[in-house]
C-alpha cells in the first residue's frame, strides 16, 4: 500500500491533484487485490492499476509513472506510450 502511494505522489508531484485522490485510488487498487483473494499478486498486475488509473486521472502523471514503471530504453519508445494514451481517448 505505502509503495504505491508513494509511487502516486511522485507522478503527480507538482500537479492539481489533492492526497485524498491520491489515497482513494490507493485504497480501491487494495480493495480489487484484496478481493482477488490470491496468496501472491504479481507486481506486474499492481503497476498496471496504477497506470490505469493515472491514465483516467492526469496524463502527465500517467507519461512520468509510466517512464519509470516500464522503463524507456529511449524516447521512441516515450513518445509510443504518448501515442498510446491518446489513442485511448
Amino acid at each position: 500500500r505505502q509503495k504505491v502511494l508513494v509511487g502516486l505522489k511522485k507522478a503527480c508531484e507538482k500537479r492539481p491533484i489533492g492526497v485524498d485522490t491520491l489515497e482513494g485510488i490507493t485504497d480501491s487498487i487494495e480493495k480489487e487485490v484484496i478481493g482477488l483473494n490470491a496468496k501472491e499478486i504479481q507486481s506486474s498486475w499492481i503497476g498496471e492499476a496504477v497506470m490505469s488509473s493515472l491514465r483516467d486521472l492526469d496524463k502527465v502523471a500517467y507519461v512520468r509513472f509510466a517512464s519509470v514503471y516500464r522503463q524507456f530504453k529511449d524516447i521512441n519508445e516515450l513518445m509510443n506510450e504518448v501515442k498510446t494514451l491518446f489513442e485511448h481517448k
